[in-house]
Formats: structure tokens, C-alpha cells, sequence
């Protein structure tokens, strides 16, 4: 008996692979949100050590602050990127997610065409079986007794 294929094998496929493309996004998304969370922190940790000098000229202090107050507008740029690169990788991770929500759903498809063709075999195994007891059964030698040995008892009587 010629097994019926899974129609929707072809695009159970393409979702597994859109399921693996979501993955590595994902997986590359995390890794620049890591990135800009360890730079960001870096900035943060070099302006935290940074100090202003106890005496200073006022054109040098001038400069301190404005050196001061760049360190912060770059470590609070930094922190900003890091929180961003942050949102898009969870987004991208959802993606990846219902990436793959959508191949489970076709998997349990799959799952279920194969019980349903299991089923069927059995089913149509049964019946062959059945018509050869009852066949059996019922034909009679050409000297006029039953083929159907003597222990045997049909299930109609």
C-alpha cells in the first residue's frame, strides 16, 4: 500500500528554515546588545575614576569640565545604544519565538498525518485479515466438507 505524503512537508520545511534564520538573529542581536552594554558600562566605570585636580588655572579647569562633561554625554549615549540594542534583541527573540510556535503547529500536523495513515493501515490490515477468516470459514472442499478446521468454530454460529 503506497503511503499518502505530507502535503505540507515543503512548507514545513521553509518554516524550519526561517525558524533557524530567526535563531541566528536572534543569537546576533544578543551578542551587539552584550557588546553595547559591556562599551556603555566602560564608559561609565572611566567616568565614575574620573577626577578634577585640587588647584587648577581657569582656562584648564574649563577644559576639565567641558573634557567632564563630553565623558558623560558619551557614557550616557552609550548607556542609551546599550538599552536600544537591548529592545531589539528582545523583539527579535519574540520573533524567534513565534518562529518557531509556527513549525511546532506544523510538526503537530505532520504528527497527526502520520497516526491518521497509521490508523488506516491498521485499519485496512484488519480487514484483510478478517476476510480471509471469513472467507475461510465459508468455502467447502469439493467433496462437500468445510475447509475450516475441525478446532475451528465459526464466529456466526
Amino acid at each position: 500500500m503506497k503511503r499518502a505524503a505530507f502535503r505540507l512537508q515543503p512548507v514545513l520545511e521553509l518554516r524550519r528554515a526561517e525558524e533557524r534564520a530567526a535563531a541566528v538573529a536572534s543569537a546576533d542581536a544578543a551578542r551587539v546588545a552584550a557588546e553595547a552594554d559591556s562599551r556603555a558600562t566602560e564608559h561609565e566605570t572611566a567616568l565614575a575614576g574620573a577626577r578634577m585636580p585640587a588647584s587648577l588655572a581657569p582656562g584648564a579647569f574649563v577644559a576639565a569640565m567641558t573634557l567632564l562633561r563630553a565623558a558623560a554625554t558619551d557614557a550616557s549615549e552609550a548607556r542609551a545604544l546599550a538599552t536600544a540594542q537591548a529592545e531589539t534583541a528582545e523583539l527579535v527573540r519574540s520573533e524567534w519565538t513565534a518562529a518557531a510556535q509556527r513549525t511546532k503547529g506544523l510538526e503537530r500536523l505532520r504528527e497527526r498525518h502520520r497516526l491518521a495513515q497509521r490508523a488506516a493501515e491498521d485499519a485496512a490490515e484488519e480487514r484483510a485479515v478478517d476476510d480471509l477468516v471469513t472467507g475461510r470459514a465459508g468455502r467447502v472442499s469439493p467433496g462437500g466438507t468445510s475447509l475450516a478446521s475441525s478446532e475451528e468454530v465459526p464466529w456466526t454460529e
